[in-house]
């Protein structure tokens, strides 16, 4: 599971190598923004190599490639295919074909490899105000994309706007995101918190996020996962009512009752739903009972 993803700079050796025990649920090797033109090359290298002998103990690897109009993104999708990453961050995207260009290239080149095809997923980044509007059709455009991702800070600079701690000019974006993202049955992630001595703030804006039905949050920062686990997982109160709800469809199931009631409250189907993703989700942190519900 993603809570969290922490973005690395991938000519950043020190922090690359201590990738797997800084909190993060995933962690997103950078080649795109964080990397200078210069060191294009050298990141590739590094980042392939911190793949290929790291163990990264349950800690997902997403590579954020550079986007389809640079000279960069086939170099970058050839050093570290091999790797298996387990996303691919297509940053820039804008139109489903920008996606369908890579979901290409990535096929061919997994055949040309010998991997097994479909493998790695792709992860648009949608940071423009096209990409927004365009997001359900960048959602459904291949089975290679798992996730929705949004980028605040490209997004405001094309919206014209100032991006602000508040976020009330990514509202609109945000809410559009998760909701194309749902109705295409993905992943939805949200922008970086990008005031890194500000742990309150970031505390505050991720539960904003979840508050919208963000699957999780990005972090430039280490400091900010632990409020972003955090506010992701369910607390032990969910998790003991998620229990307690479908102790009771098994209960009103037994003696053949159609109406099930808790706490004074009817149970219906979206009740049940959200209990189960809450024990999902629990069990998957190790925090669920030893009991399958």
């Amino acid at each position: 599971m993603r809570r969290s993803m922490l973005f690395l700079p991938g000519n950043s050796p020190n922090l690359l190598v201590n990738a797997a025990c800084l909190g993060a649920d995933a962690v997103i090797f950078d080649l795109e923004d964080a990397v200078s033109p210069a060191e294009k090359d050298a990141a590739r290298i590094l980042v392939r190599s911190t793949m290929g002998h790291m163990d990264f103990c349950g800690c997902e690897t997403i590579v954020r490639i550079n986007a389809v109009d640079t000279p960069y993104w086939q170099l970058d999708i050839d050093a570290v295919l091999p790797e298996g990453p387990g996303l691919l961050m297509v940053p820039k995207a804008g139109t489903a074909e920008d996606v369908r260009t890579v979901e290409a290239y990535v096929t061919r080149q997994e055949a040309r490899l010998g991997l097994a095809s479909g493998a790695v997923g792709l992860m648009p980044l949608i940071e423009t105000a096209l990409g927004v509007e365009n997001a359900f059709a960048i959602a459904t455009c291949s089975p290679r994309v798992r996730a929705l991702f949004l980028g605040a800070e490209d997004l405001t600079a094309d919206l014209q706007c100032r991006r602000t701690k508040e976020g009330r000019e990514i509202a609109y974006a945000r809410s559009r995101l998760v909701m194309a993202a749902r109705a295409a049955g993905v992943e939805v992630y949200d922008t970086p918190f990008t005031d890194v001595n500000d742990d309150e703030g970031a505390r505050s804006d991720a539960l904003t996020a979840k508050s919208l039905g963000f699957t999780g949050k990005a972090a430039i920062s280490p400091r900010h996962l632990a409020a972003i686990n955090e506010v992701f997982s369910p607390t032990a109160e969910e998790i003991d009512y998620a229990y307690e709800v479908m102790e009771a469809i098994a209960a009103a199931q037994r003696q053949g009752k159609g109406a099930v009631a808790l706490r004074g409250k009817m149970i219906d189907a979206p009740i049940v739903a959200r209990a189960r993703r809450t024990i999902a989700t629990a069990q998957a942190l190790g925090l669920g009972r030893e009991e399958q519900v």
